[in-house]
Order: C-alpha cells, then sequence, then structure tokens
C-alpha cells in the first residue's frame, strides 16, 4: 500500500491536471496551464523514486527517460507547424502503446502473485477479483488499438501511404472477427487468465486498430486522431484502476472525456456522425474525393490588382486554412492586416472548427504571429457578417468555404458546416494551383464571377500584396 502522504502528493496533482485543462480552454491562461500540467507531470514521474524501497531496474527506468525527455524536445523544437497533427498522432500511440505494455506485465505479476498464493495450499484465494482482470484486458486491447491506429493516421498524414480510404473485400468480415476474437479473449482473461491469452489479445487489437484507421481518408483523419486519444486516456485510466494510482486514473479519465467531447464536436463541425467516418468508405461516404486538378477557366490576378480590391474596402474576412501554415506565411498576413487596420479597414479572421489538419490549427498559427486574439472570430458569430463583406481573402483554406457543402447532396463534404463566403461581395482566393483541398473535391466558388484568384507560394504572395498595398 501506498504511505498516505504519498496518495495526497498523487491527488495533489491530478488536481494540477484540472487546472492544466481548465487553463488550456482560453488563450490568455493556456501558458500558465500548460506549466501546471508539465510541473504536475514531473512530480507524478519522480514520486516512484522517493517512496518506493524496492525500485527494481533504475538504469532501464533512467536510460528510458533520458531517451524519451531528448526525443520530446527534439520534437518539440524541430516539428512544423504543418506537422503538429502527426506529432499528435505519434505522442497519442506511445501513450496507448505503453498502457498495454504495462497492464501485460501487470498481468504477468497478478499471475504470479496468484500462482503464490495457490502454492501455498489450503482455502481458493482470489488476490484481485474480476473486475481487475477486466480492467487489464481492457486496458491491453484498446491501448493496442489506440497504439496500431495512431500509427496508420501518422503514415496517412505524413503521406508515407496513400490518405484515401484502404477498402478490400472482405473488410467487414475481418473487422468483425477480430472485434470477436479480441471480446472473447478479454472474456478468457477475466475468467482464466494467462500470459499467451494477454499476448494473444494485444496483437488483436494491434490488427483491428489498423483495420479500424485504414478506410478512414481525407479530412477525417484528425477526427480519428481524436477519437484514438480518447482510447487512450480511457487505457490510462483503466491501467491507473488496475496500478492503484489516483494520478493516472484521474489524468486518463480527462483525457478520454475531453478526447470524446472533442471528437464529437468535430464530427458536428463536418456534419456527420462519427460511425459515419469510421464506417463511410465502406459506402462510399468518406470525405475525399477524386482530387484531380481542374481545368477550367478561372478570373486570375496580380498583386496590384488584388491590392486595390483590399485597399479601398470598408470590411474585409480572412479566411485562413493549412497552406498558410505550409507557407509560413501567417507572420506576412499579419503584417499586411496591420496595414490595412491603419487605412481603416475592420478586419477579422473566421475559424472553422477544422480548419488545417485539427482542431485550434489556425488559432496556434496565429497567435504565433502575435494576431490579436479578439480578431479570430469563430464561423457561428462570423457568418452573419460575410453578405455586408467587401472582401474575402481566403489563405490556403478550400473545403470550410465549399458552396457544395450546402448545394450538392452526395458531395463528400455535404452538410458540413461551412464559412459564407459565397455571400461576400468580392472573393480572392491564394493558391498554388488548381489542385483541390484535403477533401479532394472541386470547389465551385473558384469559378464564380465575383471570385479573383492569386495565384502562387502564400508567403511570396502576401509579400507583394502587402508591398502594393502600402504603395497605395
Amino acid at each position: 500500500m501506498m504511505p498516505t502522504w504519498v496518495q495526497v502528493v498523487y491527488l495533489i496533482c491530478a488536481v494540477g491536471f484540472i487546472l492544466a485543462l481548465k487553463g488550456l480552454s482560453g488563450p490568455k491562461t493556456a501558458r500558465r496551464g500548460n506549466l501546471i500540467g508539465a510541473a504536475a507531470a514531473v512530480v507524478g514521474c519522480a514520486l516512484p523514486f522517493i517512496y518506493v524501497d524496492h525500485l527494481e531496474h533504475v538504469p532501464l527506468i533512467l536510460g528510458a527517460i533520458a531517451v524519451g525527455t531528448a526525443g520530446g524536445v527534439f520534437g518539440a523544437r524541430k516539428v512544423q507547424m504543418t506537422q503538429m497533427p502527426q506529432m499528435v498522432a505519434l505522442f497519442n500511440g506511445v501513450g496507448g502503446g505503453a498502457a498495454a505494455l504495462v497492464a501485460l506485465l501487470e498481468l504477468n505479476h497478478m499471475l504470479d502473485v496468484q500462482a503464490a498464493l495457490d502454492a501455498l495450499g489450503g482455502p481458493q484465494v482470489d488476490a484481485y477479483g474480476w473486475f481487475v482482470y477486466a480492467a487489464t484486458a481492457f486496458t491491453i486491447f484498446v491501448g493496442s488499438v489506440s497504439f496500431a491506429g495512431s500509427l496508420i493516421t501518422f503514415a496517412k498524414l505524413q503521406e508515407l501511404m496513400t490518405s484515401r480510404p484502404v477498402v478490400f473485400p472482405g473488410l467487414p468480415v475481418a473487422f468483425g472477427g477480430l472485434l470477436l476474437g479480441g471480446i472473447v479473449l478479454s472474456v478468457l482473461t477475466v475468467t482464466s487468465a494467462s500470459i499467451g491469452i494477454g499476448i494473444g489479445l494485444c496483437l488483436v487489437g494491434l490488427l483491428f486498430g489498423v483495420l479500424l484507421v485504414l478506410p478512414v481518408g481525407g479530412a477525417d483523419v484528425p477526427i480519428v486522431i481524436s477519437l484514438l486519444n480518447a482510447f487512450t486516456g480511457l487505457t490510462v485510466a483503466a491501467g491507473g484502476y488496475v496500478l492503484s494510482n489516483t494520478l493516472l486514473l484521474v489524468g486518463g479519465t480527462l483525457v478520454g472525456a475531453s478526447g470524446t467531447f472533442l471528437t464529437l464536436l468535430m464530427a458536428r463541425a463536418m456534419g456527420r456522425s462519427v460511425a459515419n467516418i469510421l464506417f463511410g468508405a465502406l459506402k462510399g461516404g468518406s470525405t475525399l474525393g477524386a482530387g484531380v486538378a481542374s481545368d477550367r477557366p478561372v478570373r486570375s490576378a496580380g498583386p496590384e490588382d488584388v491590392a486595390i480590391l483590399l485597399g479601398y474596402a470598408d470590411r474585409v474576412i480572412i479566411v485562413p486554412g493549412y497552406g498558410l501554415a505550409v507557407a509560413q506565411a501567417q507572420h506576412t498576413l499579419r503584417e499586411l492586416v496591420d496595414v490595412l487596420g491603419e487605412r481603416g479597414t475592420k478586419v477579422d479572421y473566421a475559424i472553422h472548427p477544422v480548419a488545417g489538419r485539427m482542431p485550434g490549427h489556425m488559432n496556434v498559427l496565429l497567435a504565433e504571429a502575435q494576431v490579436p486574439y479578439e480578431q479570430l472570430v469563430e464561423m457561428d458569430h462570423i457568418n452573419g457578417e460575410f453578405k455586408n463583406t467587401d472582401v474575402v481573402l481566403v489563405v490556403g483554406a478550400n473545403d470550410v468555404v465549399n458552396p457544395a457543402a450546402k448545394t450538392t447532396p452526395g458531395a463528400p463534404i455535404y452538410g458540413m458546416p461551412i464559412l459564407n463566403a459565397d455571400e461576400a461581395k468580392q472573393v480572392v482566393f491564394m493558391k498554388r494551383s488548381m489542385r483541390p483541398g484535403f477533401a479532394g473535391i472541386e470547389n465551385e466558388l473558384l469559378f464564380d464571377p465575383k471570385t479573383t484568384l492569386l495565384f502562387g507560394d502564400a508567403k511570396e504572395s502576401l509579400g507583394k500584396l502587402l508591398n502594393a498595398v502600402k504603395a497605395l
């Protein structure tokens, strides 16, 4: 049993996690919340070295901590903003895999303890009870699912494999068979546990995780990352119960709950259900189209022409997207907005819930450029203002302003709430080419008579546009 003072410290750390989550809910308190959460995690990890009398394998533990710390620091400093979703997927997968491995080791320990008790003779004694074995089985299976599924989402986003849905004949049968196999092995873990059954459960979970994510493609991938994050949180919470660790139980519950809410909110922002996101490709419902660049004629212009539109506009709305992050053009965009503001133009940024590759992607990107948070307006609050807007400048976004979501039944994104850029008086798209967005479908707004395209790298084009506006 843990000493009372250790349990109290763990409880304080758990409260720290709650305060961290609360702090992360707002931009002004996010940095402080992050520091509180990090401090609570450090204390929680260091505590076993203080109170455990005979901590085994200390060199291996310290070595693993050193390697993990080095990898984390390197990743945090080197990863590009465009690669944040991939990093989140990797970190999430590592968490699920670690929970599954710890549960396997704990199952082996539980079996050893039970065998020792049985060897003493006398009345049969159940050292742990069925619920502990059930929690262990859940951690092994779901943790393995999260690990394997997260690796597939990473490969899709990193373009190590196709981002399109991957389906094959017999996939539903294989999927259902693995799910049934996981349930059967979980029951056997409770009724007649063995390390062989635990390893088999882990392998089934890995295969199930792969098949769970393969049929997902397009803009659905970030939503699955959020769902797998919730899975990891639940496995950590279950592992905390198995280990009688309050900190893991509370921390995992927080991650599981927040990940679940985030998944539901993202699905709602896409106008679809979680079930449709996971299994829609089996009947052609994934948010990924053909991905072919259009050769239809469009109206294009140079930076000087677009500068005239912006320079003499009273109301401008910026719609940022993934292309802005790819070009790392947020600082130039912020400078352009400042110049327009000095000329008396009212400018806001319209933020779609799923713009970029993960929730908050655009918020973080623009915060990096010191954009005032008051200028970031969420979709529900700004959609009514587009009809009174002189110019909408779309920088690297596509699907979040695609009218097909409202007008084309059968389109992959049909039903997804969008920013009403099509209601503005003039629309300017900054694009590298006519390739479609992440959903892979054509945007009819590009061919609207009131739409002008400014082709080129976003950072370079914004620089020219900035200079042209200054010269007016």
